[in-house]
């Protein structure tokens, strides 16, 4: 039920047994709570029923529809009443503006914005561009140049050929002059052979001038065209960016103390990335804060079929994205109460790390959960430097490989430079063997596959991967089904490349399995831990050259 004077919403259910949240959401990294998985529930069912628009989600997974992230903020409204407000990200059904929705921070195809008559200028000079590079005058003026050119040269070299024919059959002249005559006849054969030299330069020169003078005509014209079509892409230019800049300047952001910040002096001095400001988040919380709603709590969720190269699950909750809206909701939630970045705390800090084998070369061991490989921005507690207090007079103790701070099991670190320099070579060359353990989310039907889906890193929203065909690089991953139980398939992994997020982004994507891991907050639903072990290793000793295996049982 909506209130007729704002877009509060009021729960359909009775909400007295919730408690309301200490603290607003971290909303990079949280676990939506209670009252916004309900709220997210009835916005979902809102989705189901209403008739109001028409957008396609893709969702019959016969179409090329694809879903659209929506978020809900709970909120205390001025009155004192709990409730929600809903929000989607960008345009929905072609619109910025649905009803039941909170609208855009600066809604830029309002009738009355500034926006209409600027682009329609930067449109019209985009249109006089095109008809200049569609026609053919430049093409054709071009090609004349050219052929001009061409024809000068072929003439050029004739008369050179000439003039070389010419001047050797005069000095044969000059010769037989010079042997029998003497006197004013000598002299009268020498100033004609002078004379027909001069003549030969002289027809090259004005050869020359004529041909200049035809190929800079086309050539002056071409050059007039060309400045044309240069000044206006400069214009275009010049418009496109002081528009942009106008246009941040309009997106202005609301925090709890009122303080009001613009793209532009958000992001400092760079570029905003496209689509800036678009996302539900922030709407959402300008909305709240420009109408008197305390904010309580947020979560947003993916509605509909996954983009090709992203990983979104129907119905799944995720975190606000990072090169968007970090700078943003830093602005935004100054003031607030939040909840601590949980990525910021020592998750294994009372976690031990299991010494599975060592000797003089290496040292193998069963890193846990929450434990980083190397140290991080803010955390410091990490494999390496654990093992740097345990081995103080060992060369290294250097890193060969690393595993996802989420993930545990088996990593393997050299002592010495020697071994350091073989463990390298069998990692790059591909002959350590890599098992893992993983639970998907969904029963997995088939025995085996093999998944090669090219990734590389989402430059908006670190540290997620996507698959791309285009820039991604190779990879590839080998799996088995272990057993299937209770809606999970506990599944062998062995990935033949090791590209960042490999083994998750494989597990999770339509074009992979299409079930993401149990437990995986970046790419499906997140809970106690990321059910992913690095099981099995098998590598060849650096000074005896056996082969080693190693394993380490799963803890899930």
């Amino acid at each position: 039920m909506h209130h007729s004077l704002s877009l509060f919403t009021l729960f359909n259910a009775c909400i007295d047994e919730y408690s309301l949240p200490e603290k607003f959401t971290f909303p990079f990294f949280y676990e939506p709570h209670p009252l916004c998985k309900l709220a997210a529930r009835e916005l979902q069912q809102y989705l189901l029923t209403q008739n109001e628009w028409v957008h396609n989600f893709g969702l019959d997974n016969h179409s090329d529809g694809v879903g659209k992230m929506f978020g809900v903020l709970i909120v205390k409204s001025p009155q004192g009443e709990i409730g929600y407000l809903s929000a989607f990200s960008g345009k929905l059904a072609g619109q910025s503006k649905l009803t039941g929705f909170v609208p855009p921070v600066f809604d830029i195809f309002a009738k009355q914005s500034f926006f209409h008559t600027e682009n329609e200028e930067i449109m019209s000079i985009n249109d006089q561009i095109d008809t200049l590079n569609s026609g053919t005058q430049l093409t054709e003026l071009a090609s004349q140049v050219e052929k001009l050119e061409s024809n000068y040269k072929k003439e050029e070299s004739t008369h050179r050929a000439k003039m070389i024919a010419n001047r050797a059959e005069r000095k044969l002249q000059r010769q037989d002059a010079q042997s029998h005559l003497n006197g004013a006849e000598l002299e009268r054969v020498l100033d004609s052979l002078a004379k027909q030299s001069v003549d030969d330069k002289n027809t090259l020169k004005y050869l020359k001038l004529e041909w200049q003078d035809k190929i800079d005509q086309v050539k002056n014209e071409w050059q007039k065209l060309n400045h044309e079509l240069n000044q206006l892409k400069d214009k275009r230019k010049t418009l496109s960016n002081a528009l942009q800049h106008k246009l941040f300047e309009q997106y202005r952001f609301l925090n709890i103390l009122a303080e009001e910040k613009s793209l532009n002096s958000i992001f400092e001095g760079i570029t905003p990335p496209a689509g800036a400001g678009e996302c539900a988040a922030p709407k959402l919380l300008h909305y709240a804060f420009k109408h008197g709603f305390k904010p309580l709590a947020m979560a947003e969720f993916w509605w509909g079929k996954s983009p090709t190269s992203e990983i979104r699950q129907h119905k799944t909750f995720y975190p606000s994205c990072h090169s968007k809206c970090q700078p943003i909701l830093g602005h935004m939630l100054q003031g607030m109460d939040v909840d601590d970045n949980p990525l910021e705390k020592a998750w294994a800090e009372h976690n031990p790390m299991g010494i599975v084998f060592e000797d003089e070369a290496l040292v193998v061991i069963n890193k846990p959960t929450g434990l980083l490989s190397i140290p991080g921005k803010t955390i410091q507690d990490s494999a390496i430097t654990r093992l740097q207090k345990l081995y103080p007079n060992a060369e290294g103790p250097f890193v060969i490989h690393r595993l996802d701070m989420a993930t545990s099991g088996l990593l393997v670190f050299a002592l010495t430079k020697r071994a350091n320099k073989s463990l390298q070579k069998q990692f790059i060359t591909r002959t350590v063997e890599k098992r893992y353990v993983a639970i998907v989310q969904g029963e997995v039907q088939d025995q085996s596959g093999q998944i090669n889906l090219p990734m590389r890193g989402d430059p908006d929203d670190r540290p997620r991967q996507l698959v791309c065909f285009e820039h991604g690089k190779p990879a590839e991953t080998y799996w088995e089904r272990v057993e299937v139980k209770e809606g999970q398939s506990r599944l062998y992994l062995y990935p033949k490349t090791g590209r960042t997020h490999q083994l998750r982004v494989h597990c999770a994507h339509h074009l992979g399995l299409n079930m993401p891991m149990h437990g995986d907050g970046l790419y499906g639903q997140r809970s106690k831990r990321l059910h992913l072990h690095a099981q099995r290793l098998v590598i060849e000793h650096p000074y005896t050259k056996e082969r080693m295996t190693f394993e380490a049982e799963s803890p899930f």
